[in-house]
């Protein structure tokens, strides 16, 4: 059931009970939980947080507190399958579930008592009407009642007769509403699709309840930008949310500048920026944010030697000196700083790069520390995918939720650290794919696999780290190929999961053509394909597009998938 006022049917009923937060291993749901406790911060509410990365981990975990707890808050997980029928709770066990998975499962939509959905009404949903998914079976039966006895042979015969046709008519009917229930559930369930952030949804709850701070804000702007950095939504919906919280921006970040009104030199000041398209660029030269970005690399070809001429011919058309460039961006002449921004936008233009600039917003703390909201996003996301193996996930899932606040900045700093090794082996990862020709067309869809032993493919075998190498593959694939048939096709791509359990990690990504719905269909392709050939699959993640397969699976998997989409 949808819940449409979220104060008095979610937050004022969980403020006197002891909650459970399961929350999902993305930036997002992260920025997400980091509201939500302030807010019960704010309002002493108990609550017990799980960190969960996949399916299995919820059930345990689902399983090991369900005695202890009657609500249960789910982040990013749950909305689009059906949750009663996965973890089995008891009559009395409610759920919140605020996730930005489309479709949403319509069991969850049309339960009233134990599903409760804290998902915005004006995304556009399509929910399939209730009559036209659930049939009430006692209109069928209270059709077949009993004869009485005292009538004439006759008289029964026609009643029999005109029954049976009856009967006759109403299976017809139902075998056509069925047929009919097919096809409109799968038109909705076709697609997996994402909705508004989770972070703005619960920003917009502080904001209900009076209690919207700064912190909670940057903390939306950072679950914003983290599905526009992971090419969950569309440029249109990005742009449109951009806006809404530019309101709040200047709402929280105004100040008159007389002196009554100051803002303190070491306060905290969020504010919109028309920046480059660069990734971390303000923490690193320019020349490698140039290289490691997607977008450059891509456009440049910068794979190739002729790529690398361009970024020499690009760099020169600005008037840079090398040196300035290679140099730590901080360190570069202030001059040459001031209008950079404008002289690199004027010089895409002429390479073909429309879009070098993007709507985006920053955080000052003092006058030492500034950070872009996709500088937050990569060295949150390193950190909580990091290779390392000091720690279980959960260790680095707690240093993930660490550095999104202001008195950790040196963890914030490491994870910028480990964000370029993750950028520069994607890149080198990129190159090497194309060069040796990896990526290769299976007629329907075009297929890459990363082979074990390859240099970082350990920092690819997580789910969002794979996603993130898919969609810059495919990015500089289109930009490389002359096959205009190729530029249509989707991505799969799989990388080495785990040696001694035999498994590998596919990745389903849509066209890059498709970037006006952002809408992708690997999800139930991969299930029909794994069901006709028997593979041994696991649909572990929330994402349904991301799978664990055997091996040795693997290729009757790709030949049925090949044609299943031909």
């Amino acid at each position: 059931m949808f819940v449409s006022d979220f104060r008095k049917e979610f937050y004022e009923v969980v403020q006197s009970q002891r909650v459970l937060l399961f929350v999902a291993s993305d930036v997002d749901a992260l920025c997400a939980c980091k509201i939500l406790q302030a807010l019960f911060q704010c309002d002493h509410v108990q609550y017990t947080l799980v960190p969960v990365s996949g399916w299995q981990e919820l059930e345990t975990a689902f399983l090991e507190h369900k005695e202890q707890f009657r609500y249960f808050i789910l982040i990013n997980c749950g909305a689009n399958v059906d949750l009663l029928d996965i973890l089995q709770p008891d009559e009395d066990t409610i759920f919140f579930v605020c996730d930005t998975h489309r479709p949403v499962n319509v069991i969850n939509v049309y339960n009233n008592t134990q599903i409760k959905l804290l998902i915005k009404q004006d995304d556009d949903l399509e929910v399939p009407a209730y009559e036209d998914i659930f049939r009430d079976e006692e209109e069928d039966e209270e059709h077949s009642g009993n004869d009485s006895d005292g009538s004439e042979p006759s008289e029964k015969r026609t009643r029999l007769e005109e029954e049976i046709v009856e009967e006759t008519m109403r299976r017809r009917q139902r075998r056509e509403w069925e047929a009919r229930r097919r096809d409109i559930l799968f038109d909705y369930e076709q697609y997996e699709y994402h909705g508004t952030s989770s972070a703005m949804v619960m920003f917009e709850l502080a904001w209900m309840l009076s209690k919207d701070l700064n912190d909670m804000l940057w903390w939306a702007i950072v679950g914003l930008t983290d599905q526009w950095v992971q090419d969950k939504i569309t440029q249109m919906k990005y742009v449109t949310d951009v806006g809404v919280l530019q309101r709040h921006v200047s709402r929280h970040n105004h100040r008159n500048e007389d002196e009554e009104n100051m803002l303190s030199v070491d306060c905290t000041r969020i504010s919109f920026e028309y920046d480059l398209r660069l990734a971390l660029y303000q923490h690193w030269s320019l020349h490698d944010s140039l290289c490691n970005t997607s977008y450059t690399a891509a456009r440049f070809k910068l794979w190739s030697v002729h790529g690398q001429k361009r970024l020499q011919e690009f760099l020169a058309d600005m008037g840079l000196p090398l040196k300035q460039v290679k140099q730590k961006f901080q360190a570069m002449d202030i001059s040459l700083k001031e209008n950079l921004r404008e002289m690199i936008e004027e010089s895409a233009n002429k390479f073909g790069m429309k879009d070098m600039r993007v709507q985006t917003f920053s955080i000052h703390f003092g006058f030492k520390h500034k950070f872009l909201a996709s500088d937050v996003v990569f060295a949150t996301m390193s950190l909580m995918e990091s290779p390392e193996k000091d720690g279980s996930g959960t260790d680095h899932f707690i240093q993930a939720l660490d550095s999104l606040s202001r008195s950790n900045l040196d963890k914030l700093y490491h994870g910028l650290e480990l964000a370029k090794k993750q950028l520069r082996a994607t890149q080198q990862t990129i190159a090497s794919c194309l060069c040796t020709n990896l990526v290769i067309s299976q007629g329907p869809f075009l297929y890459c696999s990363l082979m074990e032993g390859t240099p970082d493919v350990m920092l690819f075998s997580r789910p969002a780290s794979l996603s993130l190498l898919s969609k810059h593959l495919l990015k500089s694939f289109v930009c490389s190929t002359k096959n205009r048939r190729c530029k249509l096709l989707p991505l799969v791509m799989a990388a080495p999961l785990s040696v001694e359990h035999g498994t590998v990690t596919v990745v389903g990504i849509p066209p890059e053509t498709d970037s006006s719905d952002r809408k992708n269909f690997f999800g139930r392709a991969f299930e029909k394909a794994a069901e006709s050939t028997s593979s041994r699959m696991l649909h572990n993640h929330f994402d349904l597009s991301v799978i664990e397969l055997k091996a040795e699976d693997r290729s009757k998997f790709l030949d049925a998938l090949v044609s299943l989409l031909s």
